[in-house]
């Protein structure tokens, strides 16, 4: 069996930096640490981190409890306005481990918003990056993730449009829904925000799925941009699996492939990539 693991695979450059804060911050022997939300999309990261007396903070309801002094991680503009001046007065840390491109977009709508414009965020409702993005607006914003939502779209009276784009969004289906965007005839400003790293490995799955006789997609069950490539090498490579460990692997229907590609979302890490091809292939 002829076995390949995309070179893009694992830890983006986002990640690594955000993570390696969180053990940064450790390693100064201060406690206790604490994350707003899980740091990444990757439990057995996550686990690792509690293990070492890291808290994940899951709500701005459960951050008010703290009284004890702390670090804290990536927030919105509101969140982060008001735990500067709750800093101070409590004698916590402050560490910002967002990622830059996604420090990017957050300039960008503030500055477009300032503009009077309705921003438009192309990508997922619920995700933390998105909800993040809204927060740093001063005017009107709408997400959309569907065509449809795209079509039925109608700007506050009088307003131009400003478009961005989740960092892990499809880069395919942006394209896809920017045209309809267009089509509308609204005054309309395209910024495309999806990071290069996302179209680079998005493009690398799409490619090798497209040749493979099964795909094995890694990554945690909550990670958007995992899911978008589960997505993608399924349209291409209907073989396609998706793990979060070597343990979710079930390698009879292996038997008969004669290719295997492997790719692996932004938030796991090598470790995890080498346990599934080597079994892959020493078992094969």
């Amino acid at each position: 069996m002829e076995v390949t693991v995309a070179k893009s695979a694992g830890f983006c450059f986002g990640v690594k930096r955000a993570v390696d804060t969180v053990y940064q911050q450790i390693e100064t022997g201060r406690k206790p640490v604490y994350t707003y939300g899980p740091i990444i999309h990757n439990e057995q990261v996550v686990g690792d981190l509690e293990k070492k007396g890291v808290r994940v903070i899951p709500s701005e309801e459960e951050l008010e409890k703290i009284t004890e002094g702390s670090r804290d991680y990536p927030f919105p503009r509101r969140l982060q306005r008001d735990l500067r001046k709750e800093s101070v007065r409590r004698g916590w840390t402050l560490v910002d481990a967002t990622c830059p491109f996604v420090r990017k977009i957050h300039r960008i709508v503030e500055q477009e918003s300032e503009k009077g414009r309705h921003v438009v965020i192309i990508g997922s409702e619920p995700h933390p990056e998105v909800e993040g993005i809204k927060g740093w607006a001063r005017g009107p914003v709408t997400v959309i993730s569907t065509a449809e939502e795209a079509e039925q779209f109608v700007p506050e009276a009088g307003k131009q449009v400003s478009i961005v784009a989740q960092t892990t969004f499809n880069y395919n289906k942006f394209k896809d829904l920017v045209e309809i965007f267009s089509k509308k005839s609204y005054d309309i400003s395209v910024l495309n925000t999806i990071c290069n790293a996302t179209e680079e490995r998005q493009t690398e799955a799409r490619d090798l799925a497209r040749t493979a006789d099964a795909m094995i997609v890694i990554g945690g069950r909550h990670s958007s941009n995992t899911q978008k490539l589960y997505e993608i090498c399924k349209e291409e490579c209907k073989n396609t699996y998706f793990i979060e460990t070597l343990v979710d692997l079930d390698t009879k229907p292996f038997q008969s492939f004669g290719r295997v590609g492997i790719t692996a979302g932004a938030s796991t890490p090598n470790k995890i990539i080498e346990e599934v091809q080597n079994n892959v292939r020493i078992k094969f």
